[in-house]
């Protein structure tokens, strides 16, 4: 394991490049993380970058061709800073950001605590456990120059390719017996283009892929906490997107969620 000065030196120069808009190739040998006990234990020091209590958390990674995509062979666990969450409608900046994608998701407020154990927590479980559902999308990007190149270790050292995120208000239309799975979600650019997706397209369900990253987190011995949200994945092929650019989610019955990009 690495020791703590080294998982300081690599979450202060992952860090350092995120706040300045540059990329490094790769970590250092001495302070590259090479499993993912290694990787979130330097992901954990970004929590102290923050003013306010973690907002919540992302997944990454939650279908078959993003996992083969970024050459890793199962989803990743990213936290959500408060400084990057932004409500919909919201105007940002692309600037440096290297991925420039826009990904609408289904996300989840949680209303109880899912503390750590010794066996899985089940889908009806995690489920319950839920305050509200939101639309969202999510603004990812990375602080390496090749993000596919890296491995699983320096994605999830990198914070899971987490950046910003546009947060929809809770959804009013009851939706614990809807099949998600099968639930649309249109995303629009501008009028320029529209892309179809389903909540299958994450891990199967979006409530599958929330399970998973409670589990994940247990096995880190990391609660789910009240009041944080979950951004679960993208439920359609990353969107790629320019200045200038409008990005709307469509969730339906489940509401919508905008951003423009400046």
């Amino acid at each position: 394991m690495l020791s703590d000065a080294n998982l300081s030196v690599a979450s202060d120069l992952l860090w350092r490049h995120w706040e300045e808009g540059r990329r490094l190739v790769e970590l250092p040998s001495e302070v590259r993380p090479t499993t993912r006990a290694e990787g979130y234990a330097v992901q954990a020091l970004v929590e102290k970058r923050s003013l306010a209590p973690l907002f919540g958390w992302k997944i990454a990674a939650t279908s078959a061709a993003g996992q083969a995509h970024i050459n890793v062979d199962g989803p990743l666990a990213g936290r959500l800073l408060r400084e990057k969450a932004f409500a919909s409608g919201a105007k940002l900046p692309l600037g440096a950001n290297h991925m420039r994608v826009a990904e609408p998701e289904f996300a989840f407020r949680m209303a109880h605590d899912l503390p750590p154990r010794t066996g899985p927590y089940s889908v009806g479980e995690v489920t319950d456990a839920i305050g509200s559902l939101h639309p969202a999308i999510e603004i990812p990007d990375s602080r390496y120059e090749d993000f596919c190149a890296v491995g699983a270790a320096q994605l999830i050292a990198d914070n899971a390719c987490a950046n910003l995120f546009v947060i929809g208000e809770a959804v009013d239309d009851d939706w614990r017996d809807v099949d998600l799975a099968k639930h649309p979600v249109v995303a629009f650019v501008s009028g320029k283009s529209q892309h179809n997706g389903t909540g299958a397209a994450v891990l199967g369900d979006p409530r599958i892929a929330l399970t998973w990253i409670v589990n994940e987190l247990s096995g880190l011995g990391i609660a789910l906490q009240p009041g944080q949200l979950v951004i679960t994945g993208t439920c359609v092929t990353p969107i790629s997107v320019e200045a200038g650019d409008e990005v709307t989610g469509d969730l339906g019955r489940f509401g919508r969620v905008s951003v423009r990009f400046i």
